[in-house]
């Protein structure tokens, strides 16, 4: 009798194929949500910007709507 207990080792094809079908659900996934930041929502570098020019505000709905605003003005001088 064993006395050591030993566990069923997977196939090296399998690990591979496991392997592969991780890395590309992961790129599948990483693409997407590029894709989406690149499509929708405002631009980081415009919300950034936005942010620093309301920062003085003291109140959040003051900021809120001081970022909002500017904002607004960046998208009617790019469409200019």
């Amino acid at each position: 009798m064993n006395a050591k207990p030993t566990l069923a080792r997977p196939h090296v094809a399998i690990s591979i194929a496991a392997a592969a079908l991780a890395a590309l659900i992961s790129l599948g996934l990483l693409g997407s949500v590029t894709g989406l930041f690149q499509r929708d929502g405002t631009p980081f570098e415009q919300a950034v910007l936005a942010e620093r020019a309301c920062a003085d505000q003291r109140f959040v709905s003051e900021r809120e709507t001081c970022v909002c605003a500017y904002l607004s003005r960046l998208e009617t001088v790019a469409s200019r």
